[in-house]
């Protein structure tokens, strides 16, 4: 019995120690003011994966809206650059979360999920754009 629980640890060790994902994958949970210097880096991909209309009501300058809910979403990602970073967000973090974690499985390397999402940016006091 001993032996038998001694192999199921051993077996369990070695099975999560091979887990496939590296560091680099890692989805990295970023505060607004965090986010504002990352969103300045060279080549980063910023995304705001809301609805089309809550995007028109207001969003963040510069990001790019590919709808989460969207039957086009695996898609659209699969346009954007893997190897380079990417920051996402939502309403609130949700859909930004789920989002995130389909991209990990794509293997984008490094991925940022704007923590609150753009309610937590509006609440600290930053502007958003609104489209006319």
């Amino acid at each position: 019995m001993k032996r038998l629980i001694l192999l199921l640890f051993i077996t369990t060790a070695v099975t999560l120690s091979c887990k496939e994902t590296t560091p680099e994958q890692d989805i990295k949970l970023v505060s607004p003011d965090e986010m504002k210097e990352l969103s300045q880096m060279d080549g980063v991909q910023l995304v705001d994966v809301r609805t089309p209309e809550e995007f028109m009501e207001g969003h963040i300058k510069g990001f790019q809206n590919i709808d989460f809910m969207s039957d086009t979403f695996q898609e659209e990602i699969e346009k954007l650059d893997k190897n380079k970073p990417v920051i996402v967000y939502c309403k609130s973090g949700n859909r930004s979360g789920k989002s995130c974690k389909i991209m990990q499985e794509k293997g984008f390397v490094k991925i940022y999920d704007l923590e609150g999402g753009i309610e937590k940016w509006k609440y600290e006091g930053n502007e958003v754009e609104i489209l006319p």
